[in-house]
């Protein structure tokens, strides 16, 4: 199995459940985990057993996903999406010259320790300008992930080129940290107070915020920012 029985399955369920199919993700990923199990059975990955292998792979595709639901609507308001694993382990001198603009103006500079790239998985920039307007995180479970994304965020506050990109956080919320506000958890409170918003990919009841939301506002809320930056 592989990324692309992933793009095969979701559009399956686009044609079942509409284009909210990105609220199914966690039933989605639940099948394909079973498809998966039936793969690696044939082929077993040396060393781990299943759930290792399954957990890697739903890790590394979700946000895969995420950027194949995303882009078309991202594009039709003029921006680029790239993602920025790749973006991260392309040398720069083989990278085309907007992607090297782009990546020039994400860089986060550790003084005598050099300048290095924020670990995001997805990239939204405007390529008339190169000017970046968000970065998204995405993980399964949010655990430690979800700090590392408030700490990205204070980084890129430090620096007048980053300090007006957006720093996101997109999740199934599978373990329930982000969807309930009051008590908030731990997490909750990282993503009301250190980023600039959480969106659940869930038909479960959210407690939802200015911050934290169900992932259908989140073009809604992208076509706002652009609008900002062009007034």
């Amino acid at each position: 199995m592989d990324f692309g029985d992933l793009i095969l399955l979701y559009e399956k369920y686009k044609k079942k459940h509409g284009e909210k199919a990105y609220n199914k993700i966690s039933e989605l990923l639940k099948e394909a985990k079973e498809i998966y199990k039936k793969h690696w059975e044939k082929n077993p990955t040396p060393n781990k057993d299943h759930e290792q292998s399954w957990r890697a792979f739903k890790g590394k595709n979700l946000e895969k996903l995420i950027y194949y639901i995303i882009k078309h609507e991202v594009e039709n308001l003029g921006l680029k999406i790239v993602d920025g694993n790749s973006l991260e382990r392309t040398k720069t001198s083989n990278l085309s010259d907007e992607l090297n603009r782009v990546k020039r103006n994400l860089l986060i500079d550790y003084g005598k320790f050099g300048a290095h790239l924020p670990d995001v998985d997805i990239i939204i920039y405007n390529p008339k300008n190169y000017k970046i307007l968000a970065v998204i995180s995405s993980k399964v479970t949010l655990r430690e992930r979800i700090a590392q994304t408030g700490y990205w965020k204070m980084k890129l506050l430090q620096d007048e080129i980053t300090k007006d990109i957006k720093a996101f956080f997109v999740t199934p919320d599978e373990d329930k940290t982000l969807s309930i506000k009051n008590p908030p958890k731990k997490e909750r409170a990282i993503v009301e107070i250190d980023t600039d918003g959480g969106y659940i990919m869930s038909e479960e009841k959210i407690e939802e915020s200015e911050k934290v939301k169900n992932f259908e506002n989140f073009i809604d809320d992208l076509k706002i920012l652009v609008k900002e930056k062009n007034e």
